[in-house]
């Protein structure tokens, strides 16, 4: 099975681990992955700003690019991302020829956890990690997509690591895209209620499907020099140890 990544904005420049640890979970699994390098932003942060013009270029960027690929699917380490694709169809409200390109574009493109789970029905990666660990749902993910039980199938097949669900597991980190950037009080208000219900469980480890949520509550944690860390599910589907 041949997979084209999407690798989106911040994995690329932020989080290239991710990415990484991305192609190696896929790549376990029996899948070819390939690379586009052509692949720019989704246009989510104009879409949810309101700016449906100029996310629609972003969008026909996107979809000129993987539909000329000969992959089977378009699989990304974002529910965020990937959520932005399934919208693409509400760009092309009178253009039938686009909004039949966007939602073929979306009927194969799925977010990580999704993809393992249920097209390649595999819940078990070989992944060994010492500790206690415990969920974030990011908002896209779970609302979008209702991604729920994938991500907590996968981590509960991981060796050695113990599962504590998180209270509150649903509820906003306060990222929200540019959310933090207009409302910086707000957000950081409600990550440290996620914070602080992640400290509760005990675990060492808080687990999410997007970066940025993990980019935004490793910053509170880190301020508050606590010791609980965040990272992003592929990163603990390809742990050893």
């Amino acid at each position: 099975m041949k997979v084209s990544l999407f690798i989106t904005c911040l994995v690329d420049q932020l989080c290239p681990n991710v990415g990484v640890a991305t192609v190696e979970v896929l790549e376990k699994a029996g899948c070819e992955v390939i690379f586009d390098e052509r692949q720019t932003c989704c246009g989510q942060p104009a879409f949810n700003t309101g700016y449906r013009k100029e996310a629609r270029k972003f969008a026909e960027k996107f979809i000129e690019i993987f539909e000329r690929s000969d992959a089977d699917y378009v699989v990304s380490p974002s529910g965020s991302c990937t959520a932005m694709v399934k919208h693409f169809h509400e760009l092309f409200p009178t253009d039938k020829k686009w909004r039949d390109r966007a939602e073929k574009i979306a009927e194969k493109t799925h977010e990580l956890s999704s993809f393992l789970v249920n097209v390649l029905k595999v819940e078990n990666v070989g992944a060994k990690l010492s500790g206690k660990v415990t969920w974030h749902d990011a908002c896209h993910a779970l609302r979008d997509l209702g991604l729920k039980t994938e991500p907590r199938k996968l981590l509960q097949k991981v060796e050695e690591a113990e599962f504590v669900e998180l209270n509150g597991s649903d509820e906003c980190c306060g990222f929200g895209g540019t959310f933090a950037t207009k409302f910086p009080m707000i957000s950081t208000a409600m990550g440290e209620v996620k914070c602080a219900s992640a400290r509760d469980t005990t675990a060492e480890y808080m687990v999410s499907a997007d970066s940025s949520c993990l980019m935004h509550l490793q910053g509170l944690l880190t301020a508050q020099k606590q010791p609980l860390k965040t990272i992003h599910i592929a990163e603990v589907l390809t742990a050893r140890a």
